[in-house]
């Protein structure tokens, strides 16, 4: 018997996923500020999310877990889904690791078409959803199905392998102010962060950039996100821009000697800046433990 190649080995995700930096568009409303960008299309993101959806009647998830108001937060969603035809919607109310266990929400996770993370804490959602049953059934259908899985703001966040869940003032600069844990991880290898240019956190990823520079950076700004597909291959959709913060081909970084509270430097760092309709390709660094 021939041994396997790596290539053979993978396993390709057929699930799609979408992140979203946050703040995308429910309403349609025109401001000065969408009305200046050329780029700006009424409720594209979740739009896209719909059309991505199989089935005549696709059956939506919302996950509010992340919120503070989990009842506003998924009704938000529940209207602005209506408005683009999408009205077969469950909300999976679930606030602690005991709502976890429910029968009923594992049965909507096993035969959803589309899951929909809203925006909050990411802390919170890892630290209720992690290990559990739910959260592997939601794995596994994306590993060997179709589904589209998006998350906001928090939600998409938690996507990634290092999760970037607190920064401190100066945006991330000294060592010790950046806090991270393991997301949700269907994005292997990559750190997601969102609200990326507005509220300045280029430094605070590159940041964690420097404690593994095999950690691929995406910074998401609102209204803005990505598609991926097959795990790999991503599209940038929505209004603004993206940051892809690669540190593989950096050549000196401090954080490893640096004390605590002493600023953080990082050398030859690439960074590309990308806007809708670009696409890049997500490395596959490790393919044997891809998935």
């Amino acid at each position: 018997m021939s041994k396997k190649t790596a290539k053979e080995d993978t396993l390709e995700p057929r699930g799609i996923l979408i992140a979203i930096g946050g703040k995308e568009d429910k309403d349609g409303e025109m401001d000065e500020d969408k009305e200046r960008n050329k780029n700006f299309i009424q409720m594209a993101i979740l739009e896209r999310f719909c059309q991505e959806l199989k089935d005549e009647n696709p059956l939506i998830a919302i996950i509010p877990t992340a919120s503070s108001v989990p009842a506003e937060s998924a009704q938000d969603y529940i209207d602005v889904f209506a408005k683009l035809g999408c009205t077969n919607i469950k909300v999976v109310d679930i606030r602690n690791r005991e709502d976890v266990t429910k029968p009923e929400y594992l049965e909507i996770i096993r035969t959803a078409d589309g899951i929909m993370l809203t925006g909050g804490d990411q802390l919170r959602l890892t630290a209720i959803l992690g290990g559990t049953e739910l959260l592997m059934i939601m794995k596994q259908r994306f590993i060997k199905e179709p589904i589209v899985i998006a998350g906001t703001s928090a939600g998409a966040a938690a996507m990634s392998t290092g999760m970037i869940y607190e920064g401190q003032k100066l945006n991330g600069m000294l060592k010790g102010d950046v806090k991270a844990t393991t997301g949700l991880e269907f994005l292997k290898n990559v750190a997601i962060d969102t609200h990326f240019i507005a509220r300045g956190r280029m430094i605070r990823m590159a940041h964690r950039l420097a404690t593994n520079p095999g950690c691929l950076g995406i910074g998401l700004e609102e209204d803005t996100g990505i598609v991926v597909k097959n795990g790999r291959n991503a599209e940038v959709i929505g209004s603004g821009l993206i940051v892809v913060m690669d540190a593989r081909g950096s050549t000196e970084t401090n954080i490893h000697e640096a004390d605590n509270g002493q600023p953080v430097t990082l050398r030859n760092m690439k960074v590309d800046l990308l806007g809708r309709g670009d696409t890049f390709l997500i490395p596959d660094f490790n393919p044997l433990y891809s998935y």
